[in-house]
């Protein structure tokens, strides 16, 4: 079987245009987006030391608070400079794309895909990439899946008042429409976007079960990059305005139509 490719489009992004690692560490939503994805996580994780295999992991961000946390950590990414800056992070990692993963069968206790999905435009790679998180995951373990969220340039381009410039009204409209985020547009690489109930259903087609979609930084996590972008001051974790859009992430969670209005969604489900 032929190795799929990762598109130079997105190697590219995250080699030369942006730095990975200080995204969940240098805006408040970042930090908001952290902050919730630790606590989803752990009610689902099984104890320590359990082996984990973080794929799409970038430059670890995640693998650093989940190896300090007692797990065997070992991370796939299809850049190499995230390979690199992962290794300074504790656990074990390689290049590697998520639709053809080099682990044996049943190899992990969990399998994190907190990357790839929203990189792989096609549903087909998407499906890939999910089958072969469940087959690298042990019976009864988790997989943990996140997504971008269908609606979430539209609150992020409202905060920036990018929006009311045309051309970021137009791709804004189109993944409205499609989910995609065209290749060549600017600002981001090649992405799509999902809807809480596809998310969903692209994990039941994979043979998962147990399924629970989250918004991963709930309702409100836009004030937070509006506060930040016309304040042009960093917004710290002990501030009000950031306490109150975690307490209403956490308010929000058995209101599946609250959904809609998060910046990233987590699915978790079970082998």
């Amino acid at each position: 079987m032929a190795i799929p490719q990762v598109a130079p489009e997105i190697i590219d992004f995250y080699t030369d245009t942006f730095d990975e690692a200080t995204r969940l560490t240098a805006t408040a939503d970042g930090m908001l987006e952290m902050a919730r994805t630790q606590e989803l996580l752990r009610r689902h994780l099984p104890p320590a030391p359990a082996a984990l295999l973080d794929v799409g992991g970038g430059p670890g961000a995640h693998a650093r608070w989940l190896t300090a946390d007692g797990y065997r950590v070992h991370l796939v990414d299809p850049v190499a400079r995230h390979v690199t800056q992962a290794a300074g992070t504790g656990c074990t990692a390689e290049l590697g794309d998520a639709r053809h993963l080099t682990a044996a069968d049943g190899s992990y206790d969990v399998t994190l895909l907190l990357g790839p999905l929203y990189h792989l435009l096609d549903r087909a790679d998407r499906d890939q990439a999910l089958a072969e998180a469940r087959r690298v995951t042990a019976s009864g373990g988790l997989v943990a899946a996140a997504a971008i969220n269908r609606y979430a340039s539209l609150f992020e381009h409202t905060a920036t008042t990018w929006l009311d410039r045309e051309s970021v009204r137009g791709a804004v409209t189109d993944i409205l429409a499609t989910g995609v985020h065209e290749p060549g547009r600017k600002g981001f690489t090649a992405a799509y976007f999902h809807t809480a109930p596809e998310l969903a259903e692209e994990m039941r087609a994979a043979g998962l079960h147990d399924i629970r979609v989250y918004a991963v930084e709930g309702p409100t996590w836009s004030l937070l990059k509006a506060a930040e972008q016309h304040t042009q001051q960093p917004l710290p974790l002990d501030s009000p305005l950031f306490r109150a859009a975690l307490a209403a992430a956490r308010a929000a969670e058995p209101y599946p139509d609250l959904l809609a209005a998060s910046s990233h969604l987590l699915a978790t489900g079970r082998c």
